[in-house]
């Protein structure tokens, strides 16, 4: 729709850079029709295109695509010129001066940093500020400041009545956008207009276990949440940062025991909502009550495998997969008499350590602010 700022989701391959070419005319699809601004651009030639494009179009490519015998000046007055409009290099340059690279108007893009070309990349597509602005990944290469800066440019194209449709990987983006749509293997699998809170009665899948609304977690979105929450942790003890892309939505046997498998960017999406991650740059954190949640179930999984391994001499395969359901399972009460029967033991089998309950889970079972494991 007309005005509407859109996030493209979905895992690497599954479409949405070719997705982005086919709406730009870039790519030729190979059935169907593309309608920019009701024009059938595959009814017209490649010129016919190109002049529809500099009209109505800003791109903003992954590999940024910068002109590289132009310095960033010029390759941010480049469109404004094609088009014949005045004051080009006066509105370039202050263009590049709103994405922090007034200093650096006469460098050429080979003695640019990454997150350099990207900003000038995105200067170029704002400056014409086109009606419908196309963009892939733009904040992937841009530290945590200079991603605000682009963030609140794209909020100020919207605001003026620009639509905007974004791939991004970052679920916190895509929680801002009035649209996310979710492809799989090329296949669109989620569309928030049919399954979100804005139009509840639309959903196809409305009163089965798959319906997409918003709402309390179900019993297996928080299964879900859990195996994810489990994951971040365990990067955070390795010392490494937990990209969105190495998350996986399925456990050990290939899926989570009892639930059907989903995409953990759209679950990544729920539990930011429910502040239980926060999400910049492609990777992701925990907030305080994730971690909290998360060091539960860490707790409850590493004293499950340790009850499997040393009770009933179980492998460390089995008594991992057995972990995986008994992690979601154990009440507070039940983790204090196995950790008490257990003798309190501080590691998993492989030796791990495990982490102390958290407050939360300790104020619902006071002997546990004390148990060592």
């Amino acid at each position: 729709m007309p005005g509407e700022a859109v996030a493209i989701v979905g895992a690497s391959g599954s479409g949405k850079s070719t997705l982005l070419g086919l709406l730009a005319g870039l790519d030729t699809p190979s059935s169907g029709a593309v309608r920019l601004d009701g024009t059938d651009l595959f009814g017209l030639d490649e010129d016919g295109r190109a002049a529809l494009r500099s009209r109505l179009l800003g791109f903003v490519f992954q590999s940024f695509q910068l002109l590289p015998a132009l310095n960033a000046l010029e390759n941010v007055m480049l469109p404004l010129e094609l088009a014949g409009e005045a004051g080009a290099a006066d509105r370039a340059a202050k263009m590049l001066a709103r994405v922090g690279l007034d200093e650096r108007l006469r460098h050429y893009p080979k003695t640019l940093s990454g997150g350099e070309q990207q900003r000038v990349a995105l200067a170029r597509a704002f400056v014409t500020q086109p009606k419908l602005l196309l963009a892939d990944e733009p904040t992937g290469n841009l530290d945590e400041p200079n991603e605000t800066i682009v963030m609140e440019i794209f909020r100020e194209l919207h605001r003026a009545g620009h639509t905007i449709l974004m791939v991004t990987h970052d679920p916190d983006i895509a929680r801002r956008a009035d649209r996310r749509i979710e492809l799989q293997h090329g296949h669109l699998h989620y569309d928030s207009t049919q399954h979100g809170p804005n139009h509840p009665l639309l959903c196809p899948l409305a009163n089965t276990n798959d319906c997409c609304t918003s709402g309390a977690p179900t019993a297996d979105d928080e299964i879900r949440f859990d195996h994810l929450l489990e994951q971040i942790w365990v990067f955070g003890e390795e010392g490494k940062p937990a990209r969105v892309d190495a998350l996986h939505a399925t456990g050990p046997a290939g899926t989570l025991p009892l639930i059907t498998d989903e995409s953990p960017t759209r679950i990544l999406t729920r539990m930011s909502e429910l502040q239980l991650v926060q999400a910049s740059n492609g990777h992701v954190a925990l907030t305080p009550a994730g971690t909290a949640r998360a060091r539960d179930v860490v707790r409850r999984h590493r004293l499950a495998e340790r009850l499997f391994k040393d009770t009933f001499a179980v492998d460390d395969s089995e008594a991992h997969n057995q972990a995986c359901k008994f992690e979601h399972i154990i009440s507070p009460e039940l983790d204090q008499r196995i950790c008490t029967f257990l003798g309190h033991p501080k590691t998993c089998p492989t030796a791990t350590p495990s982490p102390q309950a958290s407050a939360a889970t300790a104020s619902r079972n006071t002997v546990v602010a004390v148990a060592p494991f």
